[in-house]
């Protein structure tokens, strides 16, 4: 065995990718981003050999890439920086999941088949003769279980052996012909890259370096492929595989019982029903946010808040300050701003780590994806793609990747709308603003939580629908196809690594920008603009919040704390939270939640929380934002739709409720009646463009 043996793992969403990886390499792994790009790179070394390196490469479908995952993928798979691909394929599956294997084969590089969930099989009454698909694809082919950890030294051993593949996959004799013939006119030997040049990809070209004679026969030749198939050059090659696929799985795989309804199909009929579909993923999100903000979660975050951050940090802090002699200034420093600022934040971590673990387990077991499908029902009804609600679903996690996920959607206008209106999901960094609010405010209500959950769809459903009927982002909506997992039982150690990962990140934030921030806000508190030593009240910031407040007054807002919050959360969002400890001078969650309680009605402190869900996202994602739009003009327009709609919500819950309390109708009521009025207009409009009516939902 040569030293420093590279594979590189490849393979389909919820193929069990990540969890072969995690159990290759067990705690040597290693995470940054891909030079370019947001993407997450992991990598790490064989747990039992530390000479093997395992790339785990961005899950796929296909090598013609559209999104910043799928470039990657395929970028690497291009270079000569691994020595053997890894295809982990789902043995429930496999006719979908080899279209991949296809074109990684085609590569020329050694490849080895890791048929996962194999223990499945049996349950499905599926039996596949991996010997026959072993010969049929000239590549090494081996059982696995990510679920039972079986297999694996196998799967190295094979690896670590393994050859280019010794069989040249074949396909329709016409197609083979017309590969032949654009061999000759190229010089392109290499298989995978001629077919490239038949579906005419563009870096494929590009690489391969075509002169302007050569290009003129590949399209002569293409076009009289397309003239014999009567079909585009994509559809040939898409069509092509999946013939050569379904001949290949009926050789290789039989059923015992024929065809039947599997535990996932029978638990579908109901999650995903037109009846109870919806109802259940209502039900679903209420008990999520439950568990973390009202029960399980509340009891950590009570403890880190009045003991840890409360009590113990700062009389610990305290007697080591006055011990060391450390001037008034700099205790002040310490204890009001950093401790009040950083503890109040980093007091919610318990209530997001067992969020993270809510939706893991969600993720995991595979019903996130049914989720998808589900709000695609609804979504259709209104003009609007279903695929965008897998951005929105990446969303409550963070904003940016959710932002750079709507590349996956081929229809321009359709994407701008999911940009401008997939931050209004709720994303992990304002978890805390949810957690203040409900817990100050709200503490034996359990609707609370959750339903920032439902405002986010809520207003992403009325805003979507608005902006479909314009003039420039109106139009047909694209239909949504889906492959749907077999569910399973979610693994311990994937959702455990899961939370882990997202809390880690919210802990990092909170010791660098919030760290920042407090800093910041703790100056501009202490001092006036003359750099004297003064109370809050009279400091720089109190100045300023001062003379935005006017601007909040009608959302209920009656102390400028509030309003310097909302702009620090710009920044992050989590850092409204810290700023409201620094500015009340808040020790622990009890001081903060009575500070919250004298200064906001139930009404107010609802309103801040819905303004601050809804109005633009931290600077972070606004850049994310303009990476996708292009153009400083279309991320002014998101932004500022962004801000209006939090506004003029927050306007009229406030002005309608607090009307509706104290049976007061004063002229900002009458305006917010309006403004509901030419909501509801813009929402039921006819549409500059009427969508032609789409067939159902597909799923695979």
């Amino acid at each position: 065995m040569t030293d420093n043996k590279r594979f590189a793992l490849v393979g389909n969403p919820n193929s069990g990718k990540t969890s072969t990886f995690n159990l290759l390499t067990g705690s040597n792994q290693y995470v940054g981003n891909w030079p370019g790009v947001t993407v997450e790179r992991k990598s790490g070394k064989y747990a039992k050999d530390k000479t093997i390196i395992i790339q785990d490469l961005p899950g796929i479908y296909s090598l013609s890439p559209f999104t910043p995952e799928e470039n990657v993928t395929r970028d690497y798979l291009l270079s000569d920086d691994y020595d053997v691909i890894i295809n982990v394929v789902d043995a429930t599956n496999i006719e979908r999941n080899l279209y991949l294997t296809t074109q990684l084969i085609e590569i020329g590089k050694p490849v080895v088949i890791a048929l996962n969930m194999t223990d499945l099989l049996i349950k499905h009454d599926i039996f596949i003769n991996t010997e026959k698909l072993s010969y049929s694809l000239g590549v090494p082919v081996v059982n696995i279980s990510a679920l039972k950890n079986q297999g694996f030294e196998e799967l190295v051993s094979l690896s670590q052996k393994a050859r280019p593949p010794q069989v040249e996959l074949h396909y329709d004799e016409r197609f083979e012909a017309s590969l032949a013939e654009l061999a000759s006119a190229t010089h392109v030997s290499n298989r995978f890259e001629l077919i490239k040049v038949f579906e005419n990809d563009e870096k494929i070209i590009e690489r391969v370096a075509l002169s302007a004679k050569q290009a003129e026969e590949v399209s002569d030749i293409i076009a009289i492929a397309e003239d014999i198939f009567l079909d585009d050059r994509q559809s040939i090659v898409v069509n092509e595989r999946y013939q050569y696929l379904t001949s290949l799985a009926a050789m290789v795989e039989s059923r015992s019982k024929g065809v039947r309804f599997n535990f996932s199909d029978k638990i579908d009929q109901f999650v995903t029903s037109r009846i109870f579909g919806f109802p259940f993923f209502l039900f679903a999100m209420w008990a999520v946010y439950y568990v973390s903000i009202q029960t399980v979660g509340i009891m950590g975050t009570d403890f880190v808040n009045e003991k840890l951050f409360g009590e113990i940090v700062p009389q610990y802090a305290q007697s080591l300050l006055d011990a060391l002699h450390i001037a008034p200034i700099g205790q002040s420093l310490i204890l009001d701003g950093i401790i009040a600022g950083v503890g109040s934040v980093l007091g919610f971590v318990p209530q997001i780590f067992v969020l993270f673990i809510c939706l893991g387990i969600l993720e995991d077991s595979g019903y996130m994806s049914r989720v998808a499908f589900v709000m695609d029902r609804i979504f259709r009804r209104f003009g609007l793609s279903g695929k965008s609600f897998i951005p929105m679903l990446i969303a409550t996690g963070c904003g940016i990747p959710g932002v750079m996920a709507s590349r996956t959607i081929e229809n321009e206008r359709d994407r701008r709308i999911t940009i401008m209106v997939t931050t209004f999901m709720p994303c992990s960094a304002k978890l805390p603003i949810i957690a203040l609010v409900a817990g100050s405010l709200f503490p034996n209500n359990s609707l609370i939580a959750p339903s920032a959950y439902f405002v986010g769809i809520f207003t992403i459903v009325i805003s979507g629908i608005m902006l479909k009927k314009t003039k420039l982002l109106g139009g047909s909506v694209t239909p949504f196809i889906m492959e749907l997992p077999n569910y399973h039982l979610p693994k311990w150690s994937s959702v455990l690594r899961y939370a882990w990962e997202k809390g880690l990140s919210f802990i990092k934030r909170a010791g660098t920008i919030i760290l920042a921030m407090t800093i910041l806000l703790w100056f501009l508190t202490t001092f006036n603009f003359r750099l004297q030593v003064v109370d809050t009240e009279q400091s720089i910031l109190a100045g300023i919040g001062r003379v935005i407040m006017p601007l909040f007054v009608p959302l209920g807002w009656t102390s400028w704390q509030a309003t310097v919050s909302t702009f620090t959360g710009l920044l992050a969002k989590e850092t409204l939270v810290s700023t409201m400890g620094v500015l009340y001078h808040a020790k622990g969650s009890a001081a903060l939640n009575t500070d919250m309680q004298s200064n906001f009605t139930a009404l107010s402190a609802y309103t801040l929380l819905l303004f601050n869900l809804l109005c633009a996202p931290c600077f972070a994602a606004i850049g994310a934002i303009y990476r996708e739009m292009g153009t400083a003009k279309w991320t002014g327009i998101a932004v500022g739709f962004q801000c209006a709609i939090a506004y003029i919500f927050s306007f009229i819950v406030y002005q309608l409720g607090h009307a509706f309390v104290t049976g007061q109708v004063g002229i900002l009521a009458v305006l917010a009646v309006l403004m509901l009025g030419l909501g509801g207009y813009l929402v039921f409009r006819k549409p500059v463009y009427q969508a032609p009516q789409l067939a159902e939902s597909v799923t695979i």
